[in-house]
């Protein structure tokens, strides 16, 4: 059985996943400056991504999952360890003329979960497309 969206349906999920990266991006950043830098994301993407990809004429579901996707992949890789990303991003402010120590944990956690949301992401898109 194969699941088919419409395209309205693409938006809610679009819709959806940018109140979801906002929200865990507000949770998650320690400052304000780190704030406004995470929203920037969403933004770009709905000014520049989705407009630009309907003028070229790309599939707009396609271009709505990839950004959604997208999101919820950075939600799923900062979210589980915020208070480490928390803490390396204010001493980073604090301290802008020192390098802060690479976190082993965060960096493995960060390339496994985005590699694992990738996969999940295209074996998914393969599923909607060809059930």
């Amino acid at each position: 059985m194969s699941v088919r969206l419409s395209t309205e349906g693409w938006w809610l999920i679009a819709f959806g996943a940018t109140v979801v990266y906002t929200a865990a991006m507000y949770w998650c950043m320690p400052t304000s400056k780190a704030r406004l830098r995470m929203f920037a994301a969403p933004l770009a993407g709905w000014l520049f991504l989705l407009p630009n990809a309907t003028v070229k004429g790309y599939s707009v579901p396609h271009t709505l999952y990839v950004y959604s996707g997208v999101l919820l992949t950075f939600v799923v890789m900062l979210a589980p360890i915020a208070r480490k990303v928390a803490a390396d991003i204010r001493e980073q402010e604090e301290k802008p003329w020192d390098k802060v120590p690479l976190n082993t944990f965060s960096l493995y956690w960060m390339i496994g979960s985005g590699t694992a949301c990738t996969g999940a992401g295209a074996c998914f898109w393969e599923y909607l497309a060809h059930g």
